[in-house]
């Protein structure tokens, strides 16, 4: 494995990419969809990435992803209609789909989440790209993130996340939470009676990635701790080098009702005693699952040193 792995990367990223360009006449960003304008080779997109993560997926994500792919009405042939997707998602959680042009500003993005809109980027990628995108399309949005959207838990959580958000941006603290964002809701594993198992968008969404976080002796997979989350970097490029593992998707509430703002000094003070952790680093406090052999991330930085 060799190439870069994400389906995109992600919404940890918020709009930090985005600027004035390609701006809707919308302040909240919001666009139509207009989904009769997809073409036959888009809608052909979307099946090859269908299918492929359908036939990976069984025995892979966890049992919350598994029921609202199956409660949605989203078909192997055609990009979801959003309308269609939010006469079932509404009333199950109160989400709705919202079409946006790719990355939002934070403020936009986090005021969607808060009031239980899903920002979902309304373009597909290209034929080309099918492995790996920076920013997120309605391959990763949808078929990533919604099928959780329809568990109670899930949407509580990111609700309050975007919440917190608005509140972190205000005390200059929104890298700490991004952090919380990218290693559950994008980058999450979960362990279930049944063996470990994927709920992060940003896995479910890839094809290699769902099987590396899984079944490679690579990564390092840690028992999911808050502050330690905060602490830690994270890659957008590549494949990550430590998965966090709750014990089950029920801890997600516990998250949401947190108060950061004690934790956010708590962390800041540690940080100024200690350097904050890269991700193939291991702490001393750390529940480890699996201590990975780094094997991947040595030959990646391996095959950059030769091409300088």
């Amino acid at each position: 494995m060799t190439a870069p792995t994400s389906a995109a990367a992600p919404a940890a990223l918020h709009g930090l990419a985005a600027g004035d360009t390609g701006r809707p006449h919308s302040a909240d960003w919001t666009i139509p969809q207009r989904w009769g304008d997809y073409t036959p080779q888009e809608h052909a997109v979307w099946q090859t990435l269908f299918e492929r993560q359908t036939a990976l997926l069984p025995g892979r994500a966890c049992d919350a992803f598994v029921a609202g792919m199956r409660d949605l009405p989203i078909r192997p042939d055609r990009i979801p209609h959003f309308g269609e997707l939010n006469e079932v998602l509404k009333p199950r959680t109160g989400w709705e789909i919202v079409a946006v042009p790719g990355l939002v500003p934070d403020d936009v993005f986090f005021d969607h989440l808060a009031n239980r809109r899903f920002p979902s980027g309304q373009f597909i990628r290209q034929a080309h790209q099918l492995d790996y995108l920076q920013e997120p399309d309605v391959f990763h949005d949808v078929f990533g993130h919604v099928p959780m959207l329809m568990n109670p838990v899930m949407a509580d959580f990111i609700q309050a996340y975007g919440e917190g958000g608005l509140r972190a941006q205000k005390l200059g603290t929104l890298p700490l939470l991004a952090r919380v964002y990218w290693y559950t809701v994008e980058f999450g594993l979960v362990q279930q009676a049944d063996g470990l198992r994927i709920y992060g968008a940003g896995i479910a969404s890839s094809r290699t990635e769902s099987v590396f976080c899984l079944d490679d002796a690579s990564p390092h997979r840690v028992a999911f701790d808050l502050e330690r989350v905060m602490r830690t970097h994270y890659r957008i490029d590549d494949f990550q080098e430590i998965y966090f593992v709750l014990n089950h998707l029920d801890d997600l509430l516990e998250l949401a009702r947190v108060d950061f703002e004690p934790l956010y000094r708590q962390v800041a003070d540690l940080t100024a005693r200690q350097p904050e952790l890269q991700p193939a680093e291991l702490a001393p406090t750390d529940r480890v699952l699996h201590t990975g052999t780094g094997a991947y991330a040595a030959r990646q930085r391996y095959v950059q040193v030769q091409a300088q």
